[in-house]
């Protein structure tokens, strides 16, 4: 059976398998099989009713053609189904939830060129669906002895849903004039995508002097040379405009990164430091920890040592967080990408969400931007990736087990060793952070070594 769902749900070419238009419509139809064998809803009992499932995209020119496919093959199941038209992924998620509807359905690629697209399912409670029932519809689409009947979709109903999401994410930053009373210039860059229907309008309501970008979509020109991938552009507008800070979102909106006054960029390492540390001096940083991913700096986890927060590692993918969080009762989770999830607010990464709690903590701490991001020290990284024959278990290979641990042991908290196979390519990553650039190249170079010889 073909995997359809990867770390952040379906994703590809748009025209192509598995985005052409059949598997799209079969997709559609499937989530709803899947949803009604979990649930019961639409199946025909007394109590019953038809599921509801409502779907938002960003601003691909492929979006319009990919919903209707969508839509055919939910109807085709007897559900019922709405369109929020041009809006972010957390909204979505957050509409999903707050209106009753049983699943959300969102268009996007996220930070991809535009030929790209996707598509991503949230559950009633605004969740991410989870990996056993992502398998239970790709069973379902795999299964030859069905097909969604030929023909269009029905009049769909179309929804406005950008002023209750407005409403709702305007409570991460309760009291925006401590920032504004003064006069605060902003910069946002919506990266041609699903912001630009929100993030402008929203920070004008909060009192913000505002200078945006990338809020020009022709459904060829998202995230093209803007965007959390390409904070350059907005870097330059925040010093040559004298703005104090400035954001890049996302082409669905689900992450930001950050720019300070002098244009330097601002992962989301750096924003969970300054949130989580705010967030415990306040008593809302719940059990004293957050979720972040292996892939975040060693210097996170040792900042946040030092400030009596525990850092809970998982796989790269906001969903890993979700569930991590969820799982131990956490407030704020994330990635370096700047995938942040702050509990309180939804159980998605929302880019919004995320710059209202940097502007919080601005104002709790009358702190600028930088001054807090400087807090963060990231210690150097070597990234090596080495070709195998086949995926064997390290701890089966003495040599190169024996190698991994006497660097492990040199290392011995104040760096991080993560050698781990790729997930589509016959590679092995070997990932060292440490103090010192040449002493972890050299180990990483160490490792390499071994793994070339007995696995190579």
């Amino acid at each position: 059976m073909k995997r359809l769902f990867g770390t952040d749900g379906v994703r590809g070419q748009a025209g192509v398998y598995p985005l052409d238009h059949e598997t799209v419509a079969r997709l559609g139809a499937a989530l709803v099989r899947a949803m009604r064998s979990s649930t019961g809803l639409g199946a025909g009992g007394a109590e019953d009713r038809p599921l509801r499932l409502i779907i938002g995209r960003d601003t691909r020119e492929s979006g319009d053609w990919i919903e209707r496919e969508l839509g055919r093959g939910v109807h085709a199941e007897g559900a019922a189904i709405t369109t929020a038209g041009v809006i972010p992924t957390p909204a979505t998620a957050y509409i999903t939830r707050a209106l009753g509807f049983d699943a959300g359905l969102v268009i996007s690629a996220s930070h991809n060129p535009f030929e790209d697209n996707g598509i991503k399912v949230f559950s009633g409670r605004g969740e991410k669906f989870t990996d056993a029932l992502e398998q239970h519809v790709e069973s379902i689409v795999a299964d030859t002895s069905w097909q969604v009947p030929p023909g269009g979709l029905p009049e769909v109903e179309r929804t406005d849903v950008v002023d209750a999401y407005i409403a709702h994410a305007r409570l991460a930053l309760p009291d925006p004039g401590r920032l504004t009373r003064a006069g605060f210039m902003l910069a946002l860059d919506t990266a041609n995508g699903a912001t630009t229907t929100v993030a402008p309008r929203l920070f004008r309501a909060l009192g913000f002097d505002l200078a945006v970008i990338g809020d020009r979509p022709d459904g060829r020109n998202i995230n093209l040379d803007c965007g959390s991938t390409h904070p350059e552009r907005l870097g330059a507008l925040v010093r040559a405009g004298g703005h104090r800070m400035g954001v890049a979102f996302d082409g669905d909106g689900d992450r930001a990164i950050f720019v300070d006054h002098e244009g330097r960029v601002i992962d989301g390492d750096a924003v969970m430091l300054m949130c989580a540390r705010n967030m415990k001096a306040q008593g809302r940083l719940k059990g004293d920890a957050l979720v972040a991913t292996v892939m975040s700096n060693i210097g996170l986890e040792i900042a946040l040592r030092d400030s009596g927060i525990e850092l809970v590692r998982c796989p790269v993918g906001d969903k890993y967080v979700m569930e991590e969080m969820i799982k131990r009762d956490l407030s704020i989770g994330g990635e370096q990408s700047g995938h942040i999830i702050f509990s309180d607010h939804l159980f998605t990464g929302d880019g919004i969400a995320t710059a209202l709690n940097v502007l919080r903590t601005m104002a709790d701490t009358g702190r600028e931007l930088a001054d807090l991001a400087s807090e963060m020290v990231a210690y150097p990284q070597v990234l090596l990736n080495v070709r195998v024959r086949e995926r064997t278990a390290l701890a089966s290979v003495p040599a190169v087990a024996d190698v991994m641990e006497r660097i492990a042991r040199r290392l011995d908290g104040q760096g991080r060793l993560l050698v781990r196979y790729s997930g589509t390519e016959p590679l092995l990553r070997i990932m060292i952070e440490g103090k010192d650039q040449r002493e972890i190249q050299n180990w990483a170079g160490e490792i390499a070594d071994s793994v070339k010889e007995h696995l190579g």
